[in-house]
């Protein structure tokens, strides 16, 4: 099971294993206090696919298309996400105030589509 959870929201016993997918550490908050097991960091979109989309909801079919053309090339970092979900529950953080249309959630989709 996947779910997608804003990391400002703080860690919590439901969460399972804790995976950061940004490209960059969400700003103020400490590693202690995130609580994040992995940081896949080259699993989150280029950033020239970041800063083009810029959670402008008018792009987000084709920023999720974009997306998932870059995760073809990413097999490696996704069979790790799977490889854990096998095991235990696993939660995709991400920073961004947008909480529907954002990596994570493009992420989690790939992966129960793929």
């Amino acid at each position: 099971m996947i779910e997608t959870k804003r990391v400002y929201d703080g860690p919590s016993e439901g969460d399972g294993f804790r995976i950061l997918v940004d490209r960059l550490w969400p700003r103020g908050l400490s590693k202690e206090k995130a609580k994040i097991d992995l940081w896949l960091k080259d699993i989150a979109p280029s950033n020239g696919l970041r800063d083009w989309f810029s959670h402008d909801p008018n792009r987000w079919r084709e920023f999720k298309r974009r997306y998932y053309e870059e995760l073809k090339d990413k097999g490696e970092l996704i069979n790790a996400i799977r490889e854990k979900e096998k095991s235990k529950k696993v939660s995709l953080f991400f920073g961004a105030r947008e909480e529907k249309d954002n990596n994570a959630n493009a992420l989690k989709e790939y992966l129960e589509t793929q």
